[in-house]
């Protein structure tokens, strides 16, 4: 039997890594959406939305994500990352749709040096990280049927991010400055894609909070430095500190999520960060 599945924020990274791959799933039928399509920060739109619409699951990719620009723009990143997650969570307890909200490492303060375990404590230290961690607040108190998947540097060929700024730097400039000592996990947005499809196509009823990131751990200099590497680049990197690079919002120093839980769950093979890279570079070649 065909499910129906609504990704929200469907032209973003993550919503465009589920439709690049949503073929390879003839028994789910995807709705992709964006905001000029569906404005999840109107409940009347959103409840009118599900009323017409038959959706078994929603994927929330939808999500205000500059982070330095969120310190300034506060009201507007409330407005996506928490009503928005508010309006579907409550229309999707209505319409009867589990949902899948995605979350991120920054949530924690970065301030632990092993692996954050989704039963740690959460302390964000930007606008961004609040709006986010309070997202995942209304999820669980207006729909009990709820993934939290919290994530870490996501990248892929599609949309703004980390590997495509650098090849695109490493074509204009010399030399590159980038920190060398914040620690995290890159994740290609492809393998996230794949387990939330997972999740679904299993019909799992294992509700809760997840990590998932691709395995390993690695500063920004050094992943960096692959991507030159990795693509043939040979423009130089200068490794500096956080303090030498200034931004509006607080990074997290360390934001390495452990992911055996979903790994366990889902009986999940975790592939390496470089190895996802390297199939990453390989696509926008």
């Amino acid at each position: 039997m065909t499910e129906t599945v609504l990704v929200t924020g469907g032209k973003g990274q993550l919503g465009s890594c589920i439709n690049a791959i949503s073929n390879r799933y003839p028994t789910l039928h995807f709705i992709f959406v964006d905001k000029t399509s569906l404005d999840i920060t109107d409940c009347i739109v959103v409840s009118n939305f599900f009323k017409n619409n038959k959706i078994d699951w929603c994927i929330n990719c939808a999500a205000y994500t500059a982070v330095d620009r969120a310190e300034v723009e506060q009201e507007a990143a409330h407005n996506v990352n928490v009503i928005g997650a508010k309006n579907l969570a409550k229309a999707c307890q209505e319409y009867d749709v589990k949902l899948i909200q995605i979350s991120t490492d920054f949530v924690f303060d970065g301030f632990k040096k092993s692996p954050y375990k989704e039963t740690d404590i959460a302390k964000p230290q930007s606008v961004y990280g609040h709006t986010k961690l309070e997202a995942e607040r209304e999820v669980q108190k207006y729909c009990p049927n709820n993934f939290i998947v919290r994530t870490s540097w996501l990248y892929s060929e599609f949309g703004h991010n980390f590997m495509k700024t650098m090849l695109r730097l490493a074509s204009e400039r010399e030399t590159l400055k980038v920190v060398k000592d914040q620690i995290g996990s890159p994740t290609y947005a492809v393998d996230l894609a794949e387990v939330l499809i997972k999740i679904i196509s299993d019909g799992s009823r294992d509700y809760g909070v997840f990590h998932y990131a691709n395995r390993g751990q690695i500063s920004w200099f050094d992943f960096a430095k692959s991507i030159m590497e990795l693509s043939g680049s040979e423009v130089t990197l200068e490794p500096i500190f956080t303090e030498d690079y200034v931004t509006l919002a607080n990074r997290p120093q360390y934001s390495v999520l452990d992911t055996t839980k979903i790994s366990e769950k889902f009986s999940l093979k975790i592939s390496f960060w470089k190895d996802s890279l390297l199939e990453a570079l390989s696509k926008v070649k």
